[in-house]
């Protein structure tokens, strides 16, 4: 390893459905960060680790930023506000349609910030052209004097080789925090409860995904097969019932489209098994949210 290896933690935050999973999944070239059209998909801090010879790079994708409505929210804002403690290089995303006023208490922590802001004004590829940018970038200047800006598309990689060359620039010479073949701090079945969140949410409506969680109970893995074994958990008999769906073929939908995905994370077949359980209010049990890792 060289004298001047550089590494370093870059924390992505911002309000929900902003693109910063898309984000997060370019410059980590892995798909690791659920990605629907829902806010709220990311519940937790997610990490994805870029390795060379010259470099490590710990990004850090959290929650979006929102108001707490009950505990697991609430531990979900820790997640993001904690992101702004332990970066080196802290990547703000919004985007071209938001308010740049929303959660002005959370931005004027980011103002506050010692590290290097980069700030992302992403789904740029909406607008019409180059006057309707200028003046968002003029106003995000106002709001954030400190900070480069990064105009970008993150769904079409637009301007993302430019802000990872940036990122590197910026980080400090240190030895690697983590093994040069690790990817992420998560383990293995984290992903599997991630997959199928993200079928949940892309297969059901209105508030029913919001109240699921998902727990893997069994893990057996083998040189070329996986058999999983996890347990969807609800706050309703009804939730249940939308979940299983007419003779189980909701559960069979889900189940088959997250084996696929499952399938191709792991480059093995996968056995899986879903099993669905009414846990009521479990988003404002204490015990619960540290079941499911919400809470130390």
């Amino acid at each position: 390893m060289t004298e001047d290896h550089k590494s370093g933690f870059v924390n992505i935050v911002g309000n929900p459905n902003v693109g910063k999973s898309t984000l997060m999944n370019d410059l980590v070239g892995e798909r690791l960060s659920i990605i629907t059209s829902k806010a709220q998909t990311t519940r937790h801090r997610i990490v994805g680790i870029v390795n060379t010879d010259e470099y490590q790079i710990v990004f850090s994708d959290t929650p979006g930023v929102l108001k707490p409505n009950y505990k697991m929210q609430e531990a979900m804002r820790e997640f993001s506000e904690g992101a702004l403690t332990d970066a080196d290089v802290l990547l703000y995303v919004t985007d071209v349609v938001e308010d740049p006023t929303k959660n002005a208490d959370f931005l004027a922590k980011v103002a506050k910030e010692t590290v290097p802001v980069l700030l992302i004004i992403n789904k740029i590829d909406l607008l019409k052209g180059n006057e309707e940018l200028d003046k968002i970038v003029s106003r995000w200047q106002e709001l954030l004097p400190n900070a480069e800006i990064f105009p970008t598309s993150a769904k079409l990689k637009f301007n993302v080789d430019t802000l990872m060359n940036r990122i590197v620039e910026l980080l400090p010479v240190a030895p690697p925090y983590y093994g040069k073949d690790a990817l992420t701090d998560k383990p293995a079945r984290f992903f599997v409860t991630e997959i199928i969140r993200e079928k949940m949410l892309t297969n059901l409506d209105k508030e029913v995904p919001y109240s699921v969680e998902v727990m893997v109970e069994k893990f057996d893995e083998k040189e070329d097969s996986i058999h999983i074994m996890t347990v969807i958990y609800v706050e309703r008999d009804s939730q249940k019932g939308i979940i299983i769906g007419k003779g189980g073929s909701m559960l069979k939908r889900i189940g088959t489209e997250a084996r696929k995905d499952i399938e191709k994370f792991f480059d093995k077949r996968v056995y899986l098994e879903l099993f669905v359980k009414v846990e009521k209010d479990w988003r404002n049990r204490e015990n619960k949210l540290r079941a499911f890792g919400y809470m130390e």
